[in-house]
């Protein structure tokens, strides 16, 4: 798998990982270096942009799994007991991990694994940035 970093910058900085290829058992351990590196660099932010990802399997879920815990703060609204409630009743989602414009098939697999319900996803980047108010640098 490919990954290329850019950077966009609004109310709160924000990286962007693009993918490229398959997230699947040979390539989720580099995911998840690329997101600890970037954590230990300051970012507290990702957007990881699906668009050409071909495919993802369960190796590639648990990937997505420890970037998302690996970007959780100790904020009382992130605490476990509030993500539970929050996941019962549909409001929460992770203000530090977004997925971008999966695939019909990738996207599906989210949805089968519940994936959705915890994270946003976006179907393109400009619809991000006004939702989110950023720009590009």
């Amino acid at each position: 798998m490919e990954i290329t970093v850019s950077y966009e910058f609004g109310l709160a900085p924000v990286t962007v990982f693009c993918l490229k290829g398959a997230l699947d058992s040979t390539s989720y351990q580099q995911l998840q270096t690329q997101a600890e590196q970037a954590h230990t660099a300051g970012t507290r932010n990702l957007v990881l942009d699906l668009t050409e990802v071909t495919y993802i399997s369960s190796a590639g879920l648990r990937a997505l799994q420890h970037v998302f815990n690996l970007l959780r703060t100790s904020a009382p609204s992130e605490s476990n007991a509030a993500m539970a409630q929050g996941l019962r009743d549909g409001t929460f989602k992770s203000p530090h991990l977004k997925l971008l414009n999966p695939s019909p098939a990738v996207l599906e697999v989210l949805k089968t694994a519940g994936f959705d319900m915890f994270l946003e996803i976006h179907h393109d980047l400009s619809e991000y940035r006004i939702k989110n108010a950023v720009a590009t640098f």
